[in-house]
């Protein structure tokens, strides 16, 4: 497998630090609202990551944090009038049933910030006494000078990132480029006691100080947007190399935007959607669908065009699914056909595809399309009348489930992917049948068409199909 490793800006073999465990940590919300369709990318792209590293054979304990204490946190609290507490718990609830809609599974663990404060002061402390942080009458600063190699994330020399950075006019830091560790308390701010008094953690040690204490000094992929690249992610490597003295991340993966209709995402735009928005419209299984079908590292556009038409290649993989489920119940196990036999070497050829896509830098695009040529082959190869080999019938419907497993796509039963007005159509016009009520069983069957749903009845039972409009 090769990683696109923005460290060093190129594609290197990925060889984790033990062989058969991999450490990840991947940077999580800031549970103050719900999250939106930029933060969903990266929640889906990494938990695939994860997905196919455990698909190799790998046990993947992957971090993915909750910031539970900042500024908007404080401010949105306030103006409700509850604490920072209750708010966090009610919007990490609130992150796991969006997440869970669109297909991410839990991380191994979800530290909140709060809930170590005790490692954040260790790192800080440490940090202050080798001489790389200092306090200033109760704020804590990381001196980047301090550390020659500052930048080499981003790429970006220490004198260019100063030339774009501003410094507020009350600032008390020795130099515009330090960061803050440790903020002294503000007035009706939550605080925890420190050696430099009461105050809360900078948003940026946060992460360190919670990869240190559950994945440890070095670990394997460190990943998340192309928008934390700086100053979040270059300030985690500053502070945790400086502290620790060892490498941070051995392969860090950054995902690109998202632009919505063309344009830079923007409430001032009005073109800002949550999940939650979304999931109203669109399933999140198409939802996910839609973000793994570019690659990672690109950027990918938000229209409703585009989501209608990973809506219509979900739905054409669930129609093979249900037409393999359909075949099965008339198959027979049997020895297998010259053109049986080509045709399962195929399905391995796909499978390969697959593989051999996801290996290079994790390239769900093609992964995708693997899936399709199973599905075409199935649709063109498999007889309609029943007489296929029912171990080739189920070779590919597991083909199928196993490699969309791997991405997150494909479980549900073809009966289950339909809408519930389209199941009860269905169901409707069965009993009308049933009852030889041929007009409304006709009636119902129309309708049905102008669903691009189209029914065929045979001595197996009814078959469903969708067509596209």
């Amino acid at each position: 497998m090769k990683l696109y490793n923005t460290l060093t800006r190129q594609k290197e073999e990925f060889v984790p630090i033990n062989k058969n465990e991999v450490k990840m940590y991947s940077c999580g919300p800031t549970v103050y609202d719900y999250f939106h369709i930029g933060n969903a990318r990266p929640f889906i792209v990494f938990d695939t990551m994860r997905r196919y590293l455990e698909y190799c054979g790998y046990t993947v304990k992957f971090v993915q944090n909750f910031t539970d204490i900042d500024d908007k946190m404080i401010k949105r609290a306030n103006e409700e009038g509850i604490t920072v507490r209750e708010l966090g718990e009610r919007f990490m609830e609130e992150y796991f049933r969006d997440a869970g809609a669109i297909g991410v599974n839990r991380a191994t663990i979800h530290p909140k910030a709060t809930d170590n404060i005790d490692a954040i002061i260790d790192i800080i402390k440490k940090l202050e006494n080798k001489g790389y942080a200092y306090s200033v009458d109760g704020d804590v600063y990381f001196s980047t000078k301090k550390f020659k190699e500052y930048g080499k994330l981003s790429k970006q020399p220490l004198e260019a990132l100063e030339a774009g950075a501003r410094i507020d006019i009350n600032e008390t830091k020795k130099d515009v480029m330090d960061f803050t560790l440790w903020k002294k308390q503000k007035e009706g701010e939550p605080a925890w006691e420190s050696p430099w008094g009461m105050g809360r953690p900078g948003w940026h040690i946060e992460c360190s100080a919670m990869v240190n204490k559950f994945l440890g000094e070095t670990i394997d992929i460190h990943s998340g947007g192309q928008d934390l690249i700086f100053p979040h992610h270059e300030n985690e490597v500053a502070q945790s190399e400086c502290a620790n003295g060892k490498p941070f991340a051995n392969y860090w993966m950054h995902n690109g935007y998202i632009n919505i209709n063309n344009q830079k995402m923007s409430k001032s735009l009005g073109n800002f959607f949550t999940v939650r928005d979304i999931l109203k419209d669109y399933d999140g299984e198409v939802i996910r669908f839609f973000m793994l079908s570019a690659h990672y590292r690109n950027p990918i556009n938000f229209a409703d065009t585009l989501m209608e038409q990973a809506k219509s290649a979900v739905d054409r993989v669930y129609t093979c699914i249900d037409n393999l489920e359909f075949l099965s119940k008339g198959s027979v196990e049997r020895d297998l056909t010259q053109k049986e036999k080509e045709y399962s070497i195929k399905i391995d050829k796909y499978k390969q595809k697959f593989i051999d896509s996801m290996d290079d830098d994790l390239n769900t695009a093609d992964a995708i399309a693997a899936i399709f040529d199973i599905v075409y082959a199935s649709n063109t190869e498999l007889s309609s009348e029943g007489n296929n080999a029912r171990q080739i019938i189920e070779k590919t419907l597991e083909s199928i489930h196993e490699l969309g497993g791997v991405l997150g796509l494909f479980q549900k039963s073809a009966e289950k992917h339909l809408d519930a007005e389209i199941e009860e159509l269905i169901k409707r016009r069965n009993k009308a049948r049933a009852e030889k009520d041929w007009a409304e069983a006709d009636a119902i069957r129309d309708k049905l068409k102008k669903m691009n749903i189209v029914l065929k009845d045979t001595p197996m039972g009814v078959k469903w199909s969708y067509i596209e409009g």
